[in-house]
């Protein structure tokens, strides 16, 4: 079974709990890398070694959270090796997986409900890569992350 790492700020923090939950009755082996209350922090602190537990292949797929799930995005996004993409909707989940083969997503709780959430969450572990035209455009991503452009 996959391992999925989790990071989390205040505002997230119910929302991974649930969706830990979620995770672990499904299954999964989870890596929670906090925060572990609703007392604010700074979402750097939680989601760059989530992201970093990906990159380094200690996880399969991660999850972050936030308020809006931006920042927990971009903060993710700095970590080589990463794809993370905010999503919203399934969708969007779909998407992200089908078209940019995104190993992290980025969930907002003040954005999204838990029920939806969840949805997202289930469409985006079973969709898989399409590959073609794709891989090519991420290709260039990582050629220019390895500064091979």
């Amino acid at each position: 079974m996959k391992t999925i790492a989790l990071g989390t700020d205040h505002a997230g923090f119910l929302l991974k709990e649930a969706v830990k939950k979620h995770l672990s009755n499904k299954g999964f082996r989870v890596v929670d890398l906090g925060t572990d209350s609703e007392e604010a922090v700074d979402y750097a602190d939680f989601v760059i070694p989530a992201a970093e537990t990906v990159a380094k292949n200690k996880a399969d797929l991660g999850i972050v959270f936030g308020g809006s799930g931006n920042g927990e995005a971009i903060a993710a996004n700095k970590v080589k090796g990463v794809r993370c993409a905010l999503c919203w909707s399934v969708q969007s989940a779909t998407l992200a997986k089908q078209h940019n083969n995104a190993n992290v997503i980025a969930l907002g709780g003040r954005m999204v409900s838990e029920e939806l959430a969840l949805e997202i969450v289930d469409r985006w572990l079973v969709e898989t890569f399409e590959g073609g035209r794709h891989l090519r455009r991420i290709q260039k991503l990582h050629d220019y992350e390895s500064g091979e452009k």
